[in-house]
């Protein structure tokens, strides 16, 4: 009885060692299955977490290039704004660069260019005004000369005892004297210009009748000519010469 269960326990450990070899495969090949499918997920796992930094990544490039293109927008835009401030501003008043001749060729009396708007008739009368005062502080400059010369004429008139200084006192005031005639004939002239700006004839040609032009007059202020007319009247003066 014995010997009978050592044999039948013998054949149920071979059964269950020839069964358990039979399952090794299977297990082994669950196994395998289990650690495939455990690296498929950890790969799959980094394939996301690469797009996952990755998509970051371009979103933080993205908001940085933004941040850059507000920044260059608006510093464009500043300084188109400065450029338009700048064409909008007022322009600045011209310097007194303008001058009056003398008669000896000098120069005296300043003013103030006048700056003609867009479209504005010409010798009207804010025109008119501004060359008037011209002509008559150029007058008044005038008639101070010619005061300021009598009175050094009186006060400095001496009977020298040398002729040689009698003769340079003399050739002196000769030299004055003629300067004076000369300036005598211009304020004739700004009398004349006077009273063609009372006519409203003022600052058009006498010999073609077109306007002389704001600039000439400024330059000199009792033109009567346009610079056309002009250049032919002095071409005319010299073959006649």
């Amino acid at each position: 009885m014995v010997a009978k269960k050592k044999t039948a326990a013998r054949k149920a450990a071979e059964k269950d060692t020839a069964v358990a070899v039979k399952d090794r495969p299977a297990a082994k090949k669950a196994t395998a299955k289990k650690t495939t499918a455990k690296t498929k997920a950890s790969t799959a796992k980094k394939k996301v977490t690469k797009k996952l930094t990755a998509s970051k990544t371009d979103e933080s490039t993205a908001s940085k290039k933004k941040a850059v293109a507000k920044k260059t927008t608006t510093a464009r835009k500043a300084v188109a704004k400065k450029a338009v401030a700048k064409k909008k501003a007022p322009a600045k008043k011209p310097a007194i660069v303008g001058t009056l001749p003398t008669a000896d060729g000098g120069q005296f009396k300043t003013f103030v260019p006048y700056e003609p708007a867009k479209d504005e008739e010409y010798m009207n009368p804010e025109q008119s005004e501004h060359f008037r005062a011209i002509l008559l502080d150029w007058k008044f400059s005038l008639m101070q000369e010619v005061d300021r010369t009598v009175g050094h004429m009186k006060s400095d008139a001496t009977n020298f005892p040398d002729p040689n200084d009698r003769a340079t006192q003399e050739e002196e005031f000769s030299l004055e004297l003629r300067t004076r005639d000369r300036e005598r004939k211009l304020i004739k002239k700004i009398d004349e210009s006077l009273t063609k700006l009372d006519e409203e004839e003022y600052g058009y040609c006498d010999g073609c009748g077109v306007e002389i032009g704001i600039r000439r007059l400024e330059a000199r202020p009792t033109a009567n000519m346009c610079i056309e007319c002009k250049t032919l009247e002095e071409i005319r003066e010299k073959q006649i010469a």
